[in-house]
């Protein structure tokens, strides 16, 4: 098997990080890897914002988990409750990507998404692609977190993917064969 099926046969979703932040160098290679990736008519309709502020991020989790909390359906909360209680999974580095919100964008912004995750994983670094970080962007505190974060304006979240040391490992998840149709020819 060469590297790169290699490396998306064993990529997971890690949901538990080490403190350790990530090197110069990792993040200029995954930003590079981000960059690369495809779009309808080259739009490139994203804006990727990386976060290595710690505390930043700590403190959009905290925001989030309360506003989980006082949730009605309380789903998403328990599910985060039973993973450790933190959204973002202790994670030390966030690349969050802003969408123009133009057609095709929400698929572009999804492939530049894999890009940072396959990217990530091929270094040995743990990640989740994470769609709930739009929570603290949509609570009360969004407009203060957009500016701290010099979200460009007329954008709107995208898609984040969560960054860092792995604590431990997992199995990728189990495929199912059975969500392939082939068409023959006759």
């Amino acid at each position: 098997m060469n590297e790169t099926l290699k490396t998306i046969a064993e990529r997971y979703s890690c949901r538990d990080f080490a403190d350790t932040p990530l090197t110069a160098a990792q993040i200029q290679a995954i930003t590079q890897a981000a960059l690369a990736a495809p779009s309808a008519l080259n739009r490139q309709p994203w804006h990727v914002i990386v976060i290595e502020d710690k505390t930043f991020i700590d403190e959009m989790d905290a925001d989030s988990m309360g506003i989980l909390a006082a949730a009605e359906d309380q789903t998403g909360y328990e599910r985060i409750m039973s993973r450790g209680g933190k959204l973002f999974y202790n994670a030390p580095c966030m690349i969050l990507v802003a969408s123009d919100g133009s057609d095709y964008a929400a698929m572009d912004c999804g492939i530049l998404s894999q890009n940072v995750a396959l990217a990530a994983h091929s270094l040995g670094l743990g990640n989740v692609i994470c769609g709930m970080a739009r929570i603290p962007l949509a609570g009360p505190r969004g407009g203060e977190f957009k500016k701290r974060m010099q979200f460009p304006a007329g954008y709107e979240f995208g898609i984040a993917v969560l960054l860092g040391t792995a604590q431990s490992k997992k199995a990728p998840h189990e495929r199912d064969m059975d969500k392939i149709t082939r068409i023959n020819a006759d």
